[in-house]
């Protein structure tokens, strides 16, 4: 890679401020479901795999739909020894790789194609998957192919259900992880793929309004993070 494996703990607040200047989609498809993660789920997402789990710092990392990059340049930002990041849209890749060429991320790969061209074997798996909303089911092949070729899989999925209570509690601390229950569909779906559940932990995501069947400004909505196990 371009820099070294970071050997310092980078502030959760530096990491969130190197993932702000990452620019969201320039012209996203609903079709897609290309919502561009925030830099406050991408930080919590990656301070957990990096900083409580060592999945990132000096490990192979890939990021499946990585649109226009935040996981796999995060990754690469902790210093991560190499980093991979496939989609199928030209443009995202294009506006990811501009960006790891910006901050001198040479080592960082870039893949234009569907996610089923991916193969070999990666310590870790980070994923913001379509979640079904537009095509039913959409998140199962990411589930299935990061279980295939990743050790570890990080990947944010819908929340089953609407708690208000819920909302209400990651409204009052932006960026917290509160640990909940797998859906049962996931959990079993996870094991008849070679996998397993280790941890899932709610966050509040935040979208502005992109399309034009949006009718609020922007949306507050749970998602999961699930945290998984391949075994070997």
């Amino acid at each position: 890679m371009g820099k070294p494996a970071q050997k310092r703990l980078v502030r959760k607040l530096d990491l969130e401020r190197f993932l702000s200047q990452i620019e969201p989609h320039p012209s996203p498809r609903a079709s897609l479901e290309q919502y561009t993660i925030s830099e406050v789920i991408a930080a919590s997402m990656l301070y957990l795999a990096a900083y409580v789990n060592d999945d990132v710092v000096g490990k192979n990392v890939l990021d499946l739909g990585c649109g226009t990059g935040r996981l796999a340049l995060g990754a690469a930002f902790l210093g991560a020894r190499s980093v991979v990041g496939i989609d199928i849209d030209k443009v995202a890749i294009r506006s990811a790789w501009t960006t790891s060429k910006k901050f001198g991320f040479r080592g960082v790969q870039w893949i234009v194609g569907d996610i089923s061209a991916v193969t070999g074997t990666f310590n870790t798996v980070l994923q913001n998957p379509p979640f079904g909303v537009q095509k039913r089911a959409a998140d199962r092949k990411f589930l299935e192919k990061a279980l295939e070729v990743g050790a570890k899989v990080y990947s944010l999925h819908n929340h089953p259900s609407t708690d208000k209570q819920l909302v209400k509690q990651l409204r009052a601390d932006k960026g917290c992880l509160l640990q909940v229950a797998p859906s049962p569909f996931l959990e079993r779906f996870v094991e008849k793929h070679g996998g397993s559940v280790e941890a899932v932990y709610a966050l509040l995501m935040t979208i502005p309004r992109m399309f034009d069947f949006h009718m609020k400004a922007k949306h507050d909505f749970v998602v999961d993070l699930y945290i998984l196990k391949r075994h070997s």
